[in-house]
């Protein structure tokens, strides 16, 4: 089994795997409605800079212990233009997620966001040699497109939700299966805490750089929003990738994509407890067809 992290990977999974993947879960369950809520008083371009921040600075103990056990040199001319082609698509991708929170209802782009695996299986596709498309794929594929399309309702679409919105998640959505792809490729080279922390820094610095240049806020109204700022930023960004990778860590990446599979369960959940939103028939048939796609694209499609 693949060493993820700087701990030796031990035989069998423990009891703490299935903790680690329930936190991950419920944390990142949580995110839109809290994104949805910072949304109303702070600009969608800091949200995405101060997650980059603080996740940032919640993973870089793990980064630096692991960059530790790397060979020297490793991070070569090369690789820091990937990194940096990675951060740039990243800060992208969760600028795009933002603007889709804020245009359309929490619970929506929860589910949504989750067909990535689609994006993800047409980019490798599209990119690798040895990842081409099976016959699993291609009824993950359409189960996904079916689950889209009752998300959205296009005859009728539900009151909170706009195709602006949806248009956003999805664009969110392709732009972290590209990310996925691509940094699959270095990976195994820097560890997963490693490429996270810089290319989250390297989102940040981006990100800082247009707030700067446009005259958006950087700080200002953080303070009044201390603690969304600290749960989306320290919290789901950092502490939520953390118990991420940690359940990675002591099994494998199969068994940590639960997560995936509890969040479209979960966070409508959230959304109606918080924001008042209402779940309807759709949106049942539509969670349903996305898990199940899911579900084939992680034990089937990759195994044929």
């Amino acid at each position: 089994m693949r060493n993820f992290y700087f701990l030796k990977v031990p035989a069998g999974f423990s009891k703490k795997v299935y903790l680690y993947i329930a936190c991950a879960a419920l944390i990142f369950a949580s995110m839109e409605v809290f994104l949805k809520i910072a949304g109303v008083s702070l600009d969608p371009f800091q949200i995405t800079f101060l997650r980059f921040l603080f996740g940032g600075l919640v993973l870089l103990p793990f980064a630096v212990k692991e960059y530790m056990a790397l060979p020297k040199g490793v991070l070569t001319f090369r690789l820091w233009l990937t990194l940096a082609s990675l951060g740039a698509i990243l800060a992208a991708n969760i600028t795009f997620f933002q603007f889709g929170v804020n245009f359309s209802n929490a619970s929506t782009t929860a589910v949504i966001f989750c067909i990535n695996p689609v994006f993800t299986m047409s980019f490798a596709h599209l990119l690798t040699a040895d990842d081409k498309l099976n016959r699993w794929k291609i009824l993950a594929l359409a189960l996904f497109v079916t689950g889209l399309i009752f998300m959205i309702r296009p005859w009728d679409i539900q009151e909170g939700n706009t195709i602006r919105g949806v248009i956003f998640t999805v664009v969110s959505s392709a732009l972290f299966g590209l990310f996925t792809v691509i940094g699959g490729k270095t990976l195994n080279r820097l560890g997963v805490f490693n490429q996270t922390t810089i290319c989250f820094f390297i989102g940040a610095l981006i990100l800082l750089l247009f707030l700067l240049s446009t005259g958006r806020p950087v700080f200002e109204g953080a303070a009044a929003n201390l603690g969304l700022v600290l749960y989306f930023g320290a919290v789901v960004t950092g502490v939520g990738y953390l118990f991420f990778f940690l359940a990675m860590k002591h099994s494998n990446a199969s068994t940590t994509s639960v997560t995936f599979f509890l969040k479209p369960v979960i966070a409508p959940v959230f959304a109606v407890a918080i924001l008042g939103e209402t779940i309807t028939y759709n949106m049942y048939i539509g969670i349903a067809l996305i898990l199940a796609a899911s579900y084939i694209m992680t034990f089937r499609a990759k195994h044929t």
